[in-house]
């Protein structure tokens, strides 16, 4: 009996709490084999992300997956500020989980491991970004017809028709480097942009948190924990009340199928690279709305704008089963 092939999936990330559940998730995860993350500054500095990487994949015994650390500072400027208010002083959440890890970053660069995962899994591996862009960046200026050897890119950041998270218009993936993710957008592949508007509307809440804590797993408890103190640190200023977006991990799970999108056109997508209070909005052309959200011909990206608000429960299933529900 043969056996479908599971899909390559390489996570560009900068681990904190939000970037370890879409982690767990792809772990748990049937059709998926994670290859690889690469880290990049955001939530933390990339090497620290990488150690936060390297702690999530041990939880669960994927210490085979590599982990590269990448990009430190963005394309233009130097780094504004890290996002330990938010995830914790370990990035993790402050949740417990071990600080030292047996395995340790490979000495291969972001872009290196970019590059020879690309070629290994050339026109099959599908790339989960959920940090700032920067690592993209490089690897499209360093890796000649990179575009052609990924299969697509699932980006969580932005914000198409929903206010900002870190200006009244900028998301904080993008904001850490506009420039950055203007050229990932912009590039010959085809992109998912799974921004705020839905991602701000999948929320877990303290009912989802009692089912983490029934079920005893490592994972589990991890989970439970770290979300503990997103609510207190994200939910209660974000919705007035005890609860936490799943950002990330709605975007793995676009990127499985476990999401299906109720409304995802194709549209035009530019980055505001200039110094002025929209830079780093993701400028999304919705104007299309009034027909129905037909795609834009020679649009440049996928944005996801609406979802059916189910994927908590999935994801507290793939971490209390071990398989999506």
């Amino acid at each position: 009996m043969t056996h479908p092939r599971k899909t390559p999936v390489l996570v560009d990330c900068d681990t904190g709490i939000d970037d370890a559940m879409a982690l767990l998730y792809l772990s748990a995860h049937d059709d998926v084999e994670l290859v690889g993350v690469t880290t990049v500054f955001g939530n933390n500095t990339a090497r620290q992300c990488a150690v936060n990487s390297l702690r999530v994949l041990e939880l669960v015994g994927r210490t085979d997956v590599p982990v590269a650390v990448g990009a430190e500072r963005p394309l233009v400027g130097e780094v504004t500020y890290l996002a330990t208010h938010v995830h914790g002083s370990d990035g993790l959440g402050d949740a417990g989980l071990p600080l030292d890890v047996t395995a340790r970053p490979v000495e291969e660069t972001a872009v290196e491991l970019i590059d020879r995962l690309s070629t290994e899994h050339a026109g099959e591996l599908r790339i989960l970004a959920i940090g700032p862009l920067t690592n993209l960046a490089h690897a499209l200026e360093a890796i000649y017809g990179l575009t052609d050897r990924v299969h697509d890119v699932v980006i969580m950041g932005g914000a198409a028709d929903a206010p900002g998270n870190q200006s009244p218009a900028a998301e904080a993936n993008i904001i850490h480097d506009p420039e950055g993710a203007q050229t990932v957008i912009s590039a010959a592949w085809e992109t998912t942009l799974v921004p705020l508007d839905v991602t701000m509307r999948e929320v877990l809440t303290d009912d989802h948190r009692t089912a983490l804590d029934a079920d005893g797993s490592p994972e589990a408890a991890f989970v439970s924990a770290a979300t503990e103190f997103y609510f207190a640190a994200y939910g209660t200023e974000s919705y007035g009340h005890r609860s936490s977006p799943c950002h990330d991990a709605l975007a793995a799970g676009v990127l499985t199928g476990d999401v299906v999108p109720v409304t995802a056109p194709v549209i035009d997508v530019v980055v505001d690279c200039t110094d002025g209070p929209g830079r780093g909005a993701t400028i999304c052309d919705t104007r299309t709305r009034y027909r129905g959200f037909t795609d834009i011909t020679g649009g440049n990206c996928r944005v996801v704008l609406e979802t059916d608000g189910g994927f908590p429960e999935v994801l507290v299933a793939a971490l209390t089963a071990g398989t999506p529900a």
